[in-house]
């Protein structure tokens, strides 16, 4: 799941989870990432060669929804663009391991300018996760 030698800058992220053994079973054996360094507060984890890291804070905020495609979108809320295969791959397994959806797999914008294949999750700290998939890449950025 490393990407170094890609020509785009890769992110960091860090998100807050209330429970770091929920985070590693989620995110290490539901999402199957790979873990990196640890501590008693946070872990890193290989996010298709992003750095994305889970910090320990039990508070937290209250969120919101925005309506996108006739679904309440969560906001804050992250994740990846996928290939189509591997996003298939990917909703099989959130479903094989009992995974509940905010928005489960669908075509969102069927037809129309930015066409894409998304589904949301939260995490077990209530983080939200969208991964997304566009057949023609031309169209992550359609108007």
């Amino acid at each position: 799941m490393t990407a170094p030698d890609s020509p785009i800058p890769r992110f960091h992220l860090a998100m807050p989870v209330d429970d770091l053994a929920a985070a590693r079973h989620f995110y290490g054996e539901v999402l199957g990432l790979e873990q990196g360094r640890s501590s008693d507060t946070w872990v890193d984890w290989n996010l298709h060669g992003h750095q994305f890291v889970t910090h320990l804070a039990p508070e937290r905020a209250q969120r919101i929804h925005n309506p996108v495609d006739g679904h309440d979108v969560p906001v804050p809320h992250f994740g990846l663009l996928l290939p189509v295969p591997v996003f298939h791959e990917l909703a099989d397994r959130l479903r094989a391991a009992g995974t509940t959806f905010v928005i489960d797999p669908y075509l969102r914008f069927e037809g129309r300018p930015g066409e894409q294949w998304t589904m949301f999750l939260l995490d077990p700290a209530g983080n939200a996760l969208e991964f997304k998939a566009f057949a023609d890449d031309s169209q992550v950025f359609a108007v």
